[in-house]
């Protein structure tokens, strides 16, 4: 296997990511490397169609999972549970845990896959103690309105690979700038949900859209803005 480099910051955009197709399904593998806190690092979409046959379950021994619900429904089994997830939903896979999807929806399910393995030890009693695997269904977070858009908040928590991992949506309802540009240890992965956007890395400037994906690594100047007057809407994944 060939020498893994350090995944670059900038935007990914879905357009231009090759597609590699099969009978009942497409995948997209849109960056794989290293990063300041992990020895391997894979992000991945998979749609499959509709009635796609489903692949076996399967583990992980030493790689923890995030999987993002961008479109669709699918049915996640996970251990001895199952459960019904549509667009927005997240599940988090510690290393040792089975799991399998289907798509039970009219359409395609499309998601978006985080593969991770930490430089630091893994650490399963910490995942346990912190809540162990998660199947967190969109429809059951709360939209807090704020003074320019508003947000959801997922979860922060650490894992089997990591002290931190936080996330949440941003939506802004107008032109202008999130945030000020700031820096902090975490790495940080945008995807951008609906809308276009602009995000400043490391002095340099990037263009977004519904699919694409920033990524500023640990310790890297960032700001995001919303580029038009109209919504934009993003998930932010923060991981230490």
């Amino acid at each position: 296997m060939a020498q893994l480099k350090p995944v670059s910051s900038g935007a990914y955009r879905w357009a231009d990511i090759p597609v590699v197709k099969s009978n009942d399904r497409e995948g997209r593998k849109i960056m794989e490397g290293t990063t300041a806190g992990f020895d391997y690092f894979e992000v991945h979409a998979t749609t499959q169609y509709k009635g796609a046959v489903p692949k076996p379950s399967h583990t992980q021994t030493d790689i923890e999972e995030l999987i993002f619900v961008k479109e669709g429904t699918l049915k996640f089994t996970m251990g001895a549970d199952s459960k019904i997830l549509g667009k927005g939903s997240i599940i988090l896979i510690p290393p040792h845990e089975a799991q399998a999807i289907q798509n039970v929806g009219d359409g395609p399910l499309t998601y978006y896959v985080m593969m991770f393995r930490s430089k630091n030890k893994m650490d399963m009693e910490r995942s346990a103690k912190a809540g162990g695997p998660v199947m967190l269904n969109a429809d059951s977070l709360k939209f807090v309105p704020s003074a320019k858009g508003g947000g959801i908040k997922y979860f922060e928590r650490p894992t089997a690979m990591l002290s931190k991992l936080e996330m949440h949506i941003t939506q802004l309802n107008a032109q202008g700038p999130s945030h000020t540009p700031h820096t902090h240890p975490d790495t940080e992965m945008i995807i951008i949900l609906e809308g276009d956007t602009y995000m400043t890395i490391a002095g340099k400037t990037y263009q977004a859209t519904a699919g694409d994906i920033y990524l500023a690594n640990s310790n890297e100047l960032h700001g995001i803005g919303n580029a038009k007057d109209a919504t934009c809407r993003y998930l932010a994944i923060r991981w230490l």
